[in-house]
């Protein structure tokens, strides 16, 4: 068996509210390992309260020690699309959600850019922060995408939010490199998480060549790697973690 190298690491985990997310399963897969977790059960008044962030580290510094790992997967969603209320989308996306998609707002837009983008960068930037402070050489931030963040139809303000996570992970990478940080981000694909409707299922297993739906677990062996000494020398990437959904 391969030793991941990870044992008393302590890693900060986003996102971890529900018992069957990735989150959840992300955290557990570390505890395998050896690594110490922090859960961070999301809290819509501490992420949309960008000013409150250092005290999630010093909540987590508390419980496990300092953090050499940091997993931004904590995301808010909801369906919004540039079609007029009331119009059906070509490819009859629109209609496969639990909550119908609404018309792009303000609102909409602001929410999924400050929580999907802005607070997973200042993350970045206090993981960055108190790594340097105490002279550290070695860290790993793994952020959670999705594979629709080139343009996400019927999603249309996550998939955006999204992208500029991902363009955040390329530029920590380049930055954060001589600290000795690596920075990825997994591009998810269909993963089932108590979300999808079985019509929504259904449509999508034809889009997917390994013919399932991904199972939390899934992605949380690929952070685990990412974080491994295995993925020492990877750095900047997006990996599509979509069984083929998205190549």
């Amino acid at each position: 068996m391969i030793n991941p190298g990870l044992r008393n690491r302590s890693v900060l985990v986003t996102g971890t509210d529900n018992p069957r997310g990735i989150g959840e399963a992300i955290a557990a897969a570390f505890a395998a390992t050896g690594a110490v977790p922090f859960r961070h059960r999301y809290d819509s008044v501490d992420f949309e309260n960008p000013s409150a962030l250092p005290a999630l580290f010093d909540e987590a510094e508390r419980a496990c020690g300092p953090v050499d790992i940091l997993v931004n997967n904590a995301a808010c969603w909801s369906a919004d699309t540039f079609l007029p209320s009331g119009r059906k989308s070509e490819q009859g996306w629109l209609e496969l959600w639990t909550d119908p998609a609404k018309p792009v707002s303000v609102d909409s837009i602001t929410r999924h850019f400050l929580v999907n983008a802005g607070v997973p960068a200042l993350l970045m930037q206090e993981f960055a922060r108190r790594h340097a402070s105490r002279g550290a050489s070695w860290g790993r931030i793994i952020n959670i995408s999705t594979a629709g963040s080139d343009g996400f139809p019927a999603e249309v303000s996550y998939g955006a939010s999204k992208f500029a996570l991902e363009s955040y992970t390329r530029a920590a990478a380049s930055e954060l490199g001589p600290l000795g940080i690596t920075v990825n981000a997994l591009a998810l694909g269909p993963v089932q998480t108590g979300w999808m409707t079985p019509a929504l299922e259904e449509a999508l297993l034809p889009t997917i060549p390994l013919g399932r739906i991904g199972t939390p677990q899934e992605i949380a062996d690929v952070v685990v790697f990412l974080a491994s000494e295995q993925a020492r020398w990877v750095t900047g990437q997006r990996i599509f973690v979509a069984g083929g959904h998205r190549m």
